[in-house]
């Protein structure tokens, strides 16, 4: 079997409502999501969820290849791009080539990836995540409600902007998990997406903290702050996550030498080789790992394969306009079903009539870091950035 090309999609993630976090708001909660479909000649093609830049300089590290050579084409894609560098959205490109050559593999074996990797059970543990910033306190409930009914008992919201409002939104998303779970304690993270200093960071989680017992707060400072890590961790007594916008085992090895993370996180986009490689350094540093994403549907399947799983990101609950995904969501995990590969199935059609949707690639977002991120002095609202200085406690 051998790789003959690609070719590339895009379609929408279609919320239905606001979603943003501490750096933007997309008011009407439309997400591009590109997808790559890598094609062979015995007609089987596998899915990825991932960017399309640099994609012929990649894909010519592939073409022609076994497709079920996954690793070893990981590692020459990361050569191709050894000069021009593989971080950022390059590292997203390989990561989506890389999710598609572990479908073929899967399919091509007739076997669910999870299984495949020697995975012994297809329930993944969740927690909910509603990218809920801009909510009001009514949508915040009704949101998380719905989490609840599938009996989810953990959840990160988003924040970092006004720790008062911080503190009301935690308990009113403790609250309904509370009453949901017949009393028992809930799970609570907090991510912040980058948006402090360090000392910002102790100040704001120290007073949430007298309050509550949150499980871990996320990205509470630039994601290569090893330092800055290490110091909120001995400040606070939440664990740390980071990693998602880690790319590379070279931006992972430093926080874990160093102390600086307690939850290893790796994001969807970048593949599963990349989750792979990443759970093997966490469990060598005793640490679990959680993935991150929108649709993280290959680092489920890994997930079920590695010892060193703790929970991953559950997002939206209905996937992209034109995907479907070989899951379900029940008593607070994913369950895998058992289609050979990744079980993702594309509606090319629907896809094509949804491109009217597409928001413009210059559009504003969470993408998009403020001017006045990690120094800000008073608080500010979600989407909203002050011509003074603003935030903190």
């Amino acid at each position: 079997m051998r790789i003959t090309g690609y070719r590339t999609l895009t379609t929408v993630q279609d919320w239905g409502r606001p979603v943003g976090d501490a750096n933007g708001v997309i008011p009407d909660g439309l997400v591009r999501v590109p997808i790559v479909v890598v094609e062979t000649d015995a007609g089987l093609t596998g899915v990825g969820l991932g960017p399309h830049v640099e994609i012929e300089a990649v894909f010519a590290a592939i073409e022609g290849e076994d497709p079920r050579c996954v690793t070893a084409l990981y590692d020459r894609m990361l050569r191709r791009m050894f000069k021009a560098g593989h971080a950022g959205a390059v590292f997203g490109t390989i990561g989506a080539f890389d999710s598609a050559l572990w479908d073929i593999k899967a399919q091509a074996a007739g076997e669910p990836l999870w299984r495949l990797l020697g995975g012994r059970d297809r329930r993944v543990p969740a927690y909910a995540s509603a990218l809920d910033i801009a909510l009001t306190d009514d949508e915040l409930v009704a949101v998380y409600q719905g989490y609840a009914d599938r009996g989810l008992r953990a959840a990160k919201l988003k924040g970092g902007l006004d720790v008062d409002r911080d503190r009301h939104r935690l308990a009113l998303v403790r609250d309904v998990l509370t009453e949901a779970g017949d009393g028992a304690r809930p799970s609570l993270m907090l991510d912040v997406n980058e948006t402090w200093t360090r000392k910002q960071a102790v100040r704001y989680v120290s007073e949430l903290e007298r309050t509550f017992d949150l499980t871990w707060v996320e990205e509470p400072v630039r994601r290569w702050d090893v330092e800055g890590h290490a110091a909120v961790g001995r400040g606070i007594r939440a664990s740390v996550a980071t990693g998602e916008n880690l790319t590379g085992l070279e931006q992972h090895r430093p926080l874990m030498a160093a102390g600086a993370v307690d939850i290893v996180q790796t994001a969807g986009v970048w593949g599963i080789t990349h989750f792979l490689r990443v759970a093997t350094l966490a469990h060598a540093h005793d640490l679990p790992v959680s993935p991150i994403g929108t649709s993280p549907i290959g680092l489920l399947h890994g997930a079920a394969s590695v010892p060193n799983h703790l929970v991953s990101e559950l997002q939206d609950l209905r996937p992209a306009v034109g995907v479907s995904l070989d899951l379900h969501v029940e008593d607070g995990a994913y369950v895998l079903g058992d289609s050979p590969g990744l079980g993702v199935r594309l509606d090319e059609q629907t896809i094509a009539a949804s491109s009217h949707l597409l928001p413009h690639p210059s559009a504003g977002g969470t993408h998009i870091r403020p001017e006045r991120a990690g120094r800000r002095l008073h608080a500010v609202e979600a989407g909203e950035e002050s011509p003074v200085l603003n935030a903190g406690v």
